[in-house]
């Protein structure tokens, strides 16, 4: 097969692992190790990676390329992204599983309907998936990817629909009542503030 027509991105390749080749891979598969069984992934420039060992190693797995032999060549990889083609995945996932790709682009819609915004990444440092939108006259915004925050994925139409409350975007009407760190009234997680003050 050649490069992917309608890539979806499988993993990033980290840093080099020992001196023999070996190289530490970020997942995004949702069982690590299956990231052997998809065949050859992919680099944005068409490179195509052949899985000969793989092994997990906590958050990540650790792998060996065909062809990759030395902690030179492995630490050249270092930052790669890999991908598959669509076509290669299965589409009998659950009805509110979503692939990355499948989100990235997506119209943001508020909850009267009105367009706010598009996702322009999806992200997950470790405690579930947060959608990186940009909003009007806001960059870089934050949504935890919760049925809370994000109650409608409609990737036929083109758009989430956000709880802008439940999103961290406005206050709660009652934002002078008393609320627990990192909480608001109602008990939904939203997003702290960050050191410069923003959400």
């Amino acid at each position: 097969m050649s490069k992917p027509q309608n890539p979806v991105q499988m993993a990033v390749i980290g840093a080099a692992h020992g001196i023999k080749g070996e190289l530490r891979v970020k997942t995004f598969t949702g069982e690590p190790m299956a990231l052997a069984d998809y065949g050859p992934l992919y680099a944005r420039d068409g490179r195509a990676f052949q899985i000969t060992d793989i092994r997990p190693a906590n958050t990540v797995v650790v792998v060996r390329f065909k062809g990759v032999n030395d902690r030179n060549a492995a630490e050249a990889l270092a930052g790669t992204e890999l991908f598959v083609d669509r076509s290669m995945l299965p589409d009998d996932g659950e009805e509110d599983e979503f692939y990355h790709a499948d989100l990235i682009g997506l119209e943001i819609r508020d909850d009267t309907g009105a367009a706010i915004g598009k996702v322009v990444a999806v992200h997950n440092f470790g405690g579930g998936d947060i959608l990186d939108v940009t909003l009007s006259g806001r960059k870089g915004v934050l949504i935890p990817f919760t049925q809370a925050a994000v109650p409608q994925v409609s990737i036929a139409e083109g758009f989430v629909r956000v709880d802008p409350v439940a999103a961290g975007l406005v206050e709660d009407e009652d934002g002078d009542a008393p609320r627990e760190e990192g909480f608001d009234p109602k008990g939904r997680p939203r997003r702290p503030r960050d050191a410069g003050g923003n959400r």
